[in-house]
């Protein structure tokens, strides 16, 4: 292993980010070497393409993939506290100051002095004492640190590569932060029922005013100002929140120029919310490029991924109820006998989510694909057709996935008293009509239900009221006013634990280090480090019997 000398730093380690970087016959410019330093960062890749080496414990060799500088320090660089276990920030910005077990001006805001208290005083690295902390584990003040991180075997070169990207992360506050505000803005997509719309903005803007309004009240109540304080900080207490509109018109190909003219107008810190009945590929692409994290869209249809980072989604959508209703079955599997399976799906978007996530979940559990078949147009399901179809195909399962014009169809072959004996469709997607479930169907039908049941979701209901104050629930729709809410006290509970370091990724960090929420809605909202969609479950549920029935659950939190 090879230790940095000074004259080694002197020439590989650009200052200013104006020189290149030469090694051997090759010229890396400084983007291609910030490029490089990324990688070892965030996945413990060597330029060269070999892992990184790292040693735990003192000398058990582990492949640096497992044990990456991001998994601990977070994609921004900026650490993380979890009880009292602390990880210090790894960017240069931090590094090369000494730090104070205290922070300034900060010594009696809770979650700030917590932070601190835990993390030891020390001089300001350089580069040799950084180099040496990330060879040999000890850090400028001469303790080991090798109990809770690993010694990595990085040669001259590389090392020098790393440091340079560790000295430019998170260097300069993000887009949309200025001394006194933070910008943000909500994506509204024109022809989206004007309710849902006026739903959607109700949560959001409730936090913007709450906010604005504590931090006005401060301004001449030393209560409140202390209160503000001590929830907030002097820095974020201070600062005023803003929350444009940005509508987007025509065809989504069209978006993503209206997009791009909405933020070189005016860039913002983070997309609040949004709200689309369709398609929504275009805002998650122009965020993933300009790097903007958009929280929590109220979209049926979220792009699907695994590595993109920049959209938080509630849920995997309309798709997430297919997929848990092929894990329930799938928990029964013995109750078939291996019949035949059938999905009954409108040939439209929502049909084909619902009946592609079954399909993905069945198939993957091993079983023989659903035999399928669409509904074309907007017909309702005819009655006879439906007959037919259950006599040729003798399914012991029929999934539907339609509207609440299938539920004739569906009444008339339960009163027939032949098979299937189970049925599935989508509670969401009947909507109100679901209640109207009548004999013998009621005792046939099971529904997927992507939510908290209603007569349990009652205890979180004050806790959404107060977003209607002065106005009359009857002109909103609830549960789109609930997820604006929940979107609103995850965003505000992140921001609060930034310590005012305002860098979009460290807002994505923060809400990946949350525990789990018990907000009004969803059953639970889970996070961890990279999780893009929230809620994972689903319940499958059966109307239960009276003249005011409730839904009575028949399967337990479904998590795909």
């Amino acid at each position: 292993m090879k230790f940095l000398t000074v004259f080694v730093l002197a020439i590989l380690l650009f200052a200013g980010g104006h020189q290149a970087w030469a090694a051997g016959s090759e010229t890396l410019s400084d983007e291609e070497i910030l490029r490089l330093g990324e990688r070892m960062y965030r996945e413990g890749i060597l330029p060269s393409g070999e892992p990184m080496q790292a040693y735990v414990s003192g000398d058990i060799p582990v492949d640096g993939t497992s044990f990456t500088c991001v998994s601990c320090h977070l994609r921004s660089g900026l650490g993380s506290i979890e009880g009292e276990v602390v990880t210090p920030p790894t960017n240069g910005r931090i590094l090369y100051q000494p730090r104070t077990p205290y922070m300034k001006g900060y010594e009696f805001v809770p979650y700030y002095s917590n932070y601190a208290k835990y993390l030891p005083a020390r001089p300001a690295y350089t580069d040799e004492t950084l180099a040496a902390l990330i060879a040999s584990g000890v850090d400028p003040s001469g303790r080991s640190v090798l109990k809770v991180m690993p010694r990595y075997e990085i040669e001259d070169a590389d090392m020098a590569i790393l440091i340079a990207y560790l000295k430019q992360l998170s260097d300069q506050p993000s887009p949309g932060v200025t001394k006194d505000e933070i910008k943000f803005a909500t994506v509204i997509v024109e022809g989206t029922d004007p309710e849902a719309v006026e739903s959607m903005l109700l949560g959001i803007q409730f936090g913007i005013d709450r906010k604005n309004a504590l931090a006005a009240a401060s301004e001449g109540n030393d209560r409140m100002a202390r209160m503000a304080y001590n929830m907030l900080g002097p820095d974020l207490m201070g600062k005023h929140f803003s929350l444009a509109k940005w509508i987007l018109k025509g065809p989504p190909e069209t978006w993503r120029a209206q997009l791009e003219d909405y933020y070189a107008g005016e860039p913002v810190f983070a997309l609040l919310g949004g709200i689309s009945e369709g398609e929504w590929a275009p805002v998650h692409a122009f965020c993933e490029d300009h790097e903007l994290p958009d929280l929590f869209p109220v979209v049926d249809f979220p792009v699907l991924s695994d590595s993109d980072w920049y959209t938080l989604y509630f849920s995997r959508g309309v798709r997430q109820q297919g997929e848990a209703s092929a894990s329930y079955l799938n928990s029964i599997k013995e109750l078939f006998d291996d019949r035949a399976v059938v999905q009954v799906f409108r040939d439209n978007r929502r049909g084909i989510a619902l009946a592609d996530g079954f399909n993905t979940f069945w198939e993957e559990a091993g079983h023989p694909a659903a035999a399928q078949i669409a509904l074309p147009g907007d017909a309702p399901l005819d009655p006879d057709w439906l007959r037919a179809v259950v006599a040729e195909k003798k399914p012991s399962v029929l999934l539907v996935w339609d509207d609440a014009g299938a539920l004739p169809a569906l009444e008339q072959l339960a009163a027939s008293g032949t098979d299937p004996r189970l049925m599935i469709a989508s509670g969401t997607w009947l909507g109100d009509d679901f209640r109207t479930i009548r004999e013998p169907l009621r005792k046939r039908l099971y529904l997927t239900w992507p939510y908290r049941l209603p007569r349990e979701e009652q205890r979180f209901d004050s806790l959404a009221r107060k977003v209607y104050s002065g106005k009359r629930s009857s002109d909103y729709q609830p549960v789109v006013v609930k997820k604006s809410y929940d979107a609103d006290q995850v965003f505000s509970k992140a921001l609060t634990e930034m310590r005012s370091e305002y860098y979009r990724d460290f807002l994505l960090d923060m809400i990946g280090m949350m525990e789990d929420a018990y907000l009004p809605l969803y059953e639970r909202l889970t996070f961890g480090p990279g999780q893009r969609y929230a809620s994972k479950g689903c319940f499958v549920v059966q109307l239960g019997e009276g003249e005011n029935p409730q839904l009575e659950r028949r399967s337990e939190w479904l998590i795909k």
